[in-house]
């Protein structure tokens, strides 16, 4: 491994509370690396642990609302689970499969489970210590309380007798492992009570598990709508009930993780569709990866899980605290806004906006020039749903071609599509179906495409379509002409109002070529891999992307990189930024979750900064800046790829130039407020640690921009108008971050 100036511990890669705001922090060491060197890729695996701390971070932090405090702890559940149903799960994988071989930051399969456990303990415990330290007092005081069974009264407890045997009790099937009975198949993530049953007539004692109903509320609300006692205890009050005439010696509630990869050979579909769902079906069946129990789970019901799932003592998680805290997002639902971030109602973008009730002219619009669209601040139901709804009605409309890889429930993109399909018009969709833990939904909407007469395309084997595009073809009075949609985000109405995206609607003649033929690759047998416009994964993004910060680094100190993503672990781009980095060339980072990248190191990367932003949005678009603004060859993108390995090897990805100058401008707006942005912002240390950026001046970058929206949207005038919030503000005030720095950021 690398030398490093204050000792050799993982590079400074401590499994402590990373980022924790307040407490004294150590030094940061200063590692000494080179390109050769391991050491100079930080573990994505922690990596993705330290995401998961930041958001332990916002759940801590006692300026936001107590009902937003308690979301971050539900998100944080949500994730923490993910990561042991994949990435923990695959490195089992690869242990099972007898590989030794180091990753690219230096560690064995073995090597890396055995810090992930350190770390991921810590994480699992910190937040068990925000939800009854911080959120249980916090909500009481507000009058919402989390009650159990035995500190209620006579008539609380009444109340719940009925709604368990009203409620509840229909719903239970008690198992017990018997002879007779073999050891019943626990789900992945479901919550469970095991039970030592004893037979009072001839002292047999046996084991019985009791599913929690997952369709029932995780929390049963008590009639003054303020108290919360969690399902389990309810059922657990009642065990009598289910086994009567039968001795209960102790109880206790578990919940089982499993293997959640799908697993496709490349050779092996000769039917997608049937491949997907007999994968899903497998998936119930996957290896358990962790075991969840209460802690002071008698020993022998504990020995009897870990014996029948295959796990070990490394894989237990013991809690003090309720199981499965993403149970908290409920609390969201609560008619509470003096606990609640205010609502934001996303705006109609001034361009798209009209006076009267008449909707905009979309196509008119963009034949005029194109339309840069940012969500949640602009509404995504005003354009991208009215761009897809007004072609299905359209009478000049002959095609649509979309991509669906997240989509809504109640999708008012999917209904446009079946109403184009309906009306006669040509529509082709490819549905993904192997977007992780969402195949279910997208065979469901592939089915229902397909009876409305859609050609639906279920993707490629070995290959997820990650790109965001649509096309609609047109036939007016010069001819066929193209529109387009490009997007970083999913078709999904609902992550829309809470995922930050930007998306480009054009009527760009050499991007709706482009596209044209990105569909024939997509749904036949193109082999094209050169585009006007585009640039597209597997077929050469890497190689586009090295090469346009390849020509930054031959600029020097001159030149200027910024990408914003919401991960980077890819070796070969990293490299291309340390070599950046090495020429002197000034770069930032803006990484919402993975950074394989240590920035700062000596020699390496002194030229770097990295920063993560957090808040009641989910930072989620991914741009690509190489250049200063104004320098005659600088090149903007936006797109629908990460700087991840899977992105560039493993997914179609799809980026676009943006050169429009109203749409730059925009960009750069984006930019340079979470630049600046000190509210919701951590920086990333050469040791490899988060820390919480100072707060000087005060700056959000989502603050502002809903501020910027609102204001658009009362002058109602085309967004060329608007002076950018940074260039505006006086030096050293509000939003002061610059995209060309006066000299080289230093660490």
């Amino acid at each position: 491994m690398s030398n490093l100036v204050d000792g050799d511990s993982a590079l400074g890669e401590s499994g402590s509370d990373d980022g924790v705001v307040g407490g004294s922090v150590a030094a940061p060491m200063r590692p000494v690396l080179t390109l050769e060197d391991p050491g100079r890729f930080i573990s994505k695996h922690l990596s993705q642990l330290d995401f998961l701390a930041r958001l332990l971070d916002m759940a801590e932090d006692a300026s936001l609302p107590l009902l937003e405090r308690a979301k971050f702890v539900a998100i944080f559940s949500n994730n923490f689970d993910d990561f042991f149903q994949t990435r923990v799960a695959g490195l089992k994988d690869q242990l099972e499969a007898g590989v030794s071989a180091p990753a690219a930051d230096g560690r064995t399969p073995g090597e890396a489970l055995r810090e992930i456990r350190k770390k991921a303990d810590t994480l699992a415990k910190r937040a068990e210590i925000i939800f009854h330290d911080h959120l249980v007092p916090g909500l009481a005081e507000a009058g919402i309380r989390f009650s159990d069974w035995h500190s209620l009264d006579d008539d609380d407890r009444s109340y719940l007798v009925d709604v368990f045997h009203n409620r509840i009790f229909p719903v239970l099937t008690p198992l017990a492992v018997d002879p007779a009975h073999p050891f019943p198949y626990i789900s992945s993530l479901s919550l469970n009570i095991g039970i030592i049953v004893k037979d009072s007539r001839s002292e047999e004692r046996r084991f019985a598990r009791v599913k929690v109903p997952p369709l029932l509320p995780r929390f049963v609300v008590m009639p003054d709508g303020e108290r919360f006692v969690p399902l389990e205890q309810v059922i657990g009050a009642h065990l009598h009930t289910l086994f009567p005439k039968m001795e209960l010696e102790g109880q206790v509630t578990f919940r089982v993780t499993r293997n959640a990869d799908l697993a496709l050979a490349d050779g092996e579909a000769d039917d997608l569709l049937a491949a997907v769902e007999m994968e899903l079906r497998r998936r119930r069946f996957g290896a358990a990866v962790r075991l969840e129990i209460d802690a002071g789970a008698a020993p022998r019901v504990l020995e009897l899980l870990l014996d029948e799932l295959g796990l070990d003592a490394s894989d237990v998680y013991q809690s003090e605290g309720p199981l499965d805290l993403s149970g908290l997002w409920a609390l969201s639902k609560l008619d509470r806004p003096d606990l609640q971030a205010p609502a934001w109602a996303p705006m109609t973008p001034p361009r798209l906006a009209t006076a009267g009730d008449e909707p905009a002219d979309l196509f008119a619009l963009l034949r005029e020039r194109e339309v840069l669209v940012h969500h949640p601040y602009d509404s995504f139901a005003t354009s991208v749903e009215a761009f897809i709804a007004q072609a299905a009605r359209d009478p000049q409309t002959l095609a649509i071609k979309q991509t669906l890889y997240r989509t809504s429930g109640d999708s008012p993109i999917v209904a446009s599509l079946i109403e184009a399909a309906e009306a006669g018009k040509q529509v082709a969709v490819l549905v993904e179906l192997k977007a992780r833990f969402d195949e279910q939904a997208n065979i469901a909407w592939a089915r229902a495409l397909e009876e409305a007469g859609v050609h639906v395309v279920y993707g490629l084997v070995g290959l997820k379509t990650h790109a965001k595009v649509a096309l609609v073809v047109r036939s007016e009075e010069d001819g066929i002409r193209l529109y387009c949609h490009v997007g970083t985000g999913n078709y999904n109405s609902e992550t829309a109002r809470f995922y930050e995206d930007i998306g480009i609607l054009s009527a760009d003649r050499d991007l709706g070529a482009d596209l044209t033929e990105v569909f024939n690759f997509l749904t036949g047998y193109s082999r094209r891999s050169e585009y006007r416009k585009v640039v597209i994964a597997p077929r050469g993004m890497r190689r586009k992307i090295v090469e346009l910060i390849g020509e930054q680094a031959s600029l020097g100190a001159e030149g200027r990189v910024i990408i914003k993503v919401n991960g980077l672990d890819d070796p070969g781009i990293i490299d291309a930024l340390y070599e950046a980095s090495m020429a002197g060339t000034p770069i930032d980072l803006i990484v919402r979750g993975i950074c394989s990248l240590r920035p700062g190191v000596s020699g390496l990367s002194e030229t770097i900064r990295v920063r993560s932003i957090l808040g009641p949005f989910l930072e989620h678009s991914r741009i690509f800046s190489f250049g200063c603004p104004g320098s005659p060859g600088r090149r903007v993108f936006i797109g629908s790829a990460d700087m991840r390995g899977r992105n560039l090897d493993r997914r179609v990805e799809l980026m676009v130039p943006v050169s429009d100058a109203t749409s730059l401008r925009r960009i750069d707006e984006v930019l340079e407020l979470c630049l600046a942005d000190e509210q919701g912002a951590w920086e990333l240390a050469a040791d490899g640690n988060w820390r919480r950026s100072p707060i000087r001046k005060g700056n959000s970058a989502q603050e502002r921009l809903r501020e910027l929206a609102l204001e658009r949207a009362r002058r109602r005038r085309e967004p060329q108008t608007l002076t950018p919030a940074v260039a505006s503000a006086p030096p050293g005030g509000r939003n002061s971050a610059r995209l060309t720095p006066a000299s080289p950021p230093r660490r």
